[in-house]
């Protein structure tokens, strides 16, 4: 922090030894020196007051004149995780062994050490290669157990970021050469995984002792024995702090008050963010999807992907016993689900002994052997002492529209006989889709006090700030797969992502008086005050006074920074391998910027060249360029089906 005044009070807290023959300005300048020293930049807060602070040593008020031991720590340890690596000759890591104090007690409680050796580090995790090679390659990812001992689990290549290669199929001497940024990788990884299994750990400092990192550890987050922190239940689910937040507010006395204040009851707005869903699915379709028997027959037979077939009557010799004359019905229900895919239904084969007609919700469409019409006995001789075969293939299709369809067989028999009749199904199975829109924004469109101000549909920004951007993307062919069914399915958008901006209070507090500040500031100068005061008896006052600002002094205009270069090997590591071996010139150089002294030195690292000296730099637009660079180069390489 820099240039800022602090009030009298702060000054005479802070500041209690300084002559009192000094003025208030003079006070106020020595307090903001003292204070710049101690929290002028980062690294001056990490080690006046954070690594203090955590570790339980002493904290010295801003002039230095008390101090304290501070207690924001549940638990503490002066080594929360040691890790150490030696490399082998082949240039990999051959020994990483990693200490921990798990309970932060002051006691090692667990101790791992790698099975195999590091040819590869990861944001997040290591790679295992054949030593001094990039062949067979494991990736690791760290990770940590139930019950919260750190392990490496095997994962792909793409659950970890911004690999390197360490080997000497990368370089030589790059471990040893590059210590502690490796040291530094490794622990970062390491502390990564802790931190997320178990948010009440805090890092308070790293020390780097040749091939060791110690780091400094404590319990700060609400001082539970229990890992799982409602706190950080909200990082998995953001959406649930809005109704969390409801609850805490309708039973808080204080808010409740605030609420019902003037200032509560004014107009406010809110950004409420919701999304317009195609859903898009697809459902295997079998025949009996299509045409199944409810009811009747004794058989079913699915002959391939659309045949099926249905049985019914008696069809054993003599199974029928008739007497003189006797009737039997058999009747068949068969339900139809989608006519639409039903291509084609037929009576392919049906027999009898003796007579038999065949019927469709009671109307008549087979007889034999002879034409048989109506509900009385046959017309002929009753006994015809063989059984008539037919092969009618007779088309049924007709008849059977959505729903259920009766079909009734009906057979005199004299002596003994037998009937049986088959119908055959071919029905369309391919994939079905089912589409339906899921439109979340729906209650904040019909929403009088709700505009839109944000629109991005499929990846393309159509709304920014409340005002269209003209664009609007194109067509968008999916491929959408479900067990055996596959189907590609082009429509014009697929997901809407939107921002309503919505008032969520229509009363309106009283427009404020600003006349007497619009005065004020048209009528003052540089060295004269004016002012506009209300009198007692209802008048205007308009007094003004000389004036004049005290000497603010000089302030630096930033914090000044050199950049500089050192060369280094492209050892990165993509899934084809590493980065180096597929470049014409596989060394590249690495970018730092350094905090200049006090007396605008740059203090260089080794091999380090300076690129730019101590000043105010501003490198925004390289790195926009170099931002703009990675995603033109990701969007290049997605794979389409369409000419480009």
């Amino acid at each position: 922090m820099k240039g800022f005044r602090v009030s009298l009070m702060v000054v005479s807290a802070l500041v209690p030894a300084l002559a009192t023959a000094q003025t208030v300005e003079d006070r106020a300048r020595a307090a903001a020196a003292a204070s710049r020293a101690k929290t002028s930049d980062s690294e001056a807060l990490q080690r006046n007051y954070v690594t203090p602070g955590l570790a339980s040593e002493p904290i010295a008020t801003i002039d230095s004149s008390k101090s304290f031991n501070p207690n924001i720590a549940c638990q503490k340890t002066s080594t929360l995780l040691e890790l150490i690596a030696q490399p082998a000759a082949s240039g990999d890591i051959g020994t990483l062994r990693i200490s921990r104090d798990k309970d932060l007690d002051g006691t090692v409680d667990q101790t791992l050490t790698l099975p195999a050796p590091v040819s590869g580090i990861c944001v997040n995790g290591v790679i295992a290669c054949q030593p001094g090679t990039w062949n067979q390659c494991h990736p690791y990812k760290w990770d940590v157990s139930g019950t919260g001992d750190l392990k490496l689990t095997e994962v792909g290549l793409t659950d970890l970021a911004g690999c390197y290669c360490i080997n000497n199929s990368c370089g030589s001497n790059l471990v040893w050469g590059n210590m502690a940024s490796v040291l530094k990788d490794l622990g970062g990884g390491v502390i990564g995984a802790l931190t997320t299994a178990d948010p009440r750990i805090g890092v308070a400092q790293a020390v780097i002792d040749g091939p060791v990192i110690r780091y400094t550890g404590a319990q700060s987050t609400a001082c539970s024995s229990n890992p799982t922190l409602p706190q950080s239940a909200y990082r998995a689910n953001p959406t649930a702090i809005q109704g969390d937040a409801t609850i805490a507010a309708a039973s808080n006395s204080i808010f409740q008050a605030l609420k019902a204040s003037p200032a509560g009851i004014g107009k406010a707005e809110q950004i409420r963010s919701c999304a317009v869903t195609r859903d898009l699915s697809l459902n295997a379709v079998k025949p009996e999807d299509v045409i199944a028997r409810a009811a009747g027959g004794y058989a079913t037979y699915v002959y391939g992907p659309g045949s099926i077939g249905f049985a019914m009557g008696s069809p054993t010799d003599n199974s029928l016993s008739g007497g003189s004359c006797s009737i039997f019905d058999f009747r068949m229900t068969l339900h139809v689900s989608d006519p639409d895919r039903l291509l084609d239904v037929r009576l392919a084969s049906w027999f009898a002994d003796d007579w038999a007609q065949v019927r469709i919700d009671g109307e008549l469409v087979a007889s034999g052997p002879q034409p048989w019409a109506g509900m009385a006995l046959p017309p002929g001789k009753c006994e015809q002492k063989a059984t008539f075969r037919a092969n009618p293939n007779l088309d049924l299709k007709p008849w059977l529209t959505r729903g259920d369809h009766e079909i009734w067989m009906r057979v005199a028999v004299a002596t003994g006989g037998e009937a049986y009749a088959l119908v055959q199904a071919s029905v369309d199975t391919s994939c079905n889709p089912t589409e339906t829109i899921a439109d979340l924004c729906a209650g904040y469109a019909a929403d009088a006090n709700c505009r839109l101000q944000d629109e991005t549909v499929d990846g393309v920004v159509t709304f920014r700030s409340g005002v269209a951007t003209g664009l609007s993307p194109l067509p968008q062919t999916r491929l959408f797969e479900n067990g055996g069914c596959s189907l590609n399915l082009t429509r014009p958008w697929f997901e809407r992502k939107r921002q309503y901006r919505c008032a969520i209070d229509t009363g309106a507090l009283p427009e404020p008086d600003l006349s007497r500040g619009a005065w004020i500031i048209d009528h003052s100068t540089e060295t004269l005050l004016s002012d506009r005061i209300r009198t007692p008896d209802g008048g205007v006052s308009t007094p003004s006074r000389p004036f004049s600002l005290p000497d603010r002094g000089s302030v630096p205009a930033c914090e000044a920074i050199c950049k500089t270069r050192a060369p280094a090997a492209n050892s990165a590591v993509a899934v084809n391998g590493v980065v180096g071996a597929k470049q014409n010139v596989p060394v590249g150089y690495d970018t730092f910027y350094h905090a200049c002294t006090a007396d605008n030195h740059c203090p260089l690292g080794d091999g380090e060249e300076l690129v730019s000296a101590c000043g105010c730099l501003d490198d925004f637009p390289e790195a926009v360029v170099m931002m703009q660079t990675v995603r033109l180069g990701g969007a290049d390489m997605v794979c389409t089906s369409e000419a480009r």
